[in-house]
């Protein structure tokens, strides 16, 4: 029986030759990962150069867009995903903490501001969340708090459905984070307790509330570049498209199933960068988790590419981050700047 893909993405999505839809193969999609493939397998300074020009005719200016994420509901979390330190399911040195009150999330969102980021992202670690449900209600009402901070807020939350999304989007949610992770083949590999159709019914619900779609994926996770490019596939169906994409790179937890996980190498991870940008030009790529395993020149080379957001503070969520005035200090070496909040540099030119 095939896949019921929400609209946004089942233009891509319906005819993978996956355990979903296998007998429903289209030409246009399977034209689709082709021209990834070739993109992707470009000469590596062809393929680049290319990214470069598309980027800079997408995105003018020199800036970076610096992201502040805060786990406000850590650990203890009912999923088993492979790659998380917060999954009850695995064995790791974390200790869970109760969801934060409004009252101690605001001086993190004013500290974040003042430090220079315009998104706060707030990060729950739970299934997903129900109307009407209590922890739901403390969400959003920080939501109405932070959101008068002028700030972007952008929360994840996991699964919603319309009526929750709604809520959040009239509280001022402007962004919800959603990772589909890697490709729909590869997904069940990574995680049991809920399926890759979970991951797009709940980016169908955001984008039928009308906030904005932020939605990427983690390397390093046993994955194979098909597997990475079937999952640039499914996000470069999305209609409209992510508004950012989150690269992460896997930080190896131990305790958890992935903690022998080897690091991404810095090329692939580069050509990754280039291939989104190439298929994404107007949305933000963001470089996410892992930039501690990774060279000043190695990042430098990303944001070459197309990467055009970071996430900023020396925490995320539950693990390390470059410190504040590294990051900084970097951007000052390749001549970038942090993006000014509602800065017209800051919109990609259509």
């Amino acid at each position: 029986m095939p896949i019921a893909w929400p609209p946004c993405v089942r233009r891509a999505c319906n005819a993978f030759d996956s355990p979903f839809g296998a007998h429903l193969r289209s030409r246009a999609v399977k034209e689709s990962y082709a021209q990834l493939e070739e993109i992707y397998n470009r000469p590596f300074f062809d393929l680049i150069a290319e990214a470069r020009r598309v980027h800079q005719s997408h995105w003018p200016g020199r800036e970076v867009q610096l992201c502040t994420l805060l786990s406000i509901k850590t650990g203890a979390c009912s999923e088993d995903c492979g790659y998380c330190s917060q999954s009850a399911h695995h064995n790791t040195d974390l200790k869970p903490q109760p969801l934060m009150t409004t009252e101690e999330i605001l001086p993190h969102a004013r500290a974040a501001k003042e430090n220079g980021s315009t998104r706060f992202c707030m990060g729950a670690a739970w299934k997903g969340v129900r109307a009407g449900d209590r922890r739901f209600e403390s969400v959003l009402e920080t939501v109405r708090e932070v959101s008068k901070l002028g700030m972007e807020v952008c929360v994840t939350l996991g699964q919603l459905d319309d009526d929750a999304a709604r809520q959040l989007k009239e509280a001022g949610v402007t962004a919800y984070n959603h990772n589909i992770d890697t490709s729909p083949e590869y997904y069940p590999e990574i995680v049991s307790t809920h399926t890759f159709q979970d991951r797009l019914n709940t980016i169908g619900s955001v984008q039928r509330a009308g906030m904005q779609v932020c939605c990427g994926g983690i390397l390093g996770m046993g994955e194979a570049v098909k597997d990475r490019l079937r999952m640039l596939e499914v996000l470069a169906g999305f209609d409209p498209p992510p508004e950012s994409v989150p690269i992460n790179c896997l930080v190896a937890i131990e305790g958890t199933p992935l903690e022998a996980a080897q690091p991404v190498d810095i090329f692939e991870l580069v050509r990754l960068i280039a291939t989104a940008r190439l298929v994404l030009p107007v949305s933000k790529i963001r470089l996410s988790a892992g930039r501690t395993s990774l060279t000043k020149e190695g990042q430098a080379f990303c944001l070459f590419a197309g990467a055009n957001s970071i996430f900023y503070g020396d925490k995320l969520l539950t693990t390390p981050n470059p410190g504040e005035n590294e990051d900084l200090d970097l951007l000052e070496t390749l001549d970038l700047s942090p993006l000014a909040p509602h800065s017209p540099a800051g919109v990609p030119v259509a």
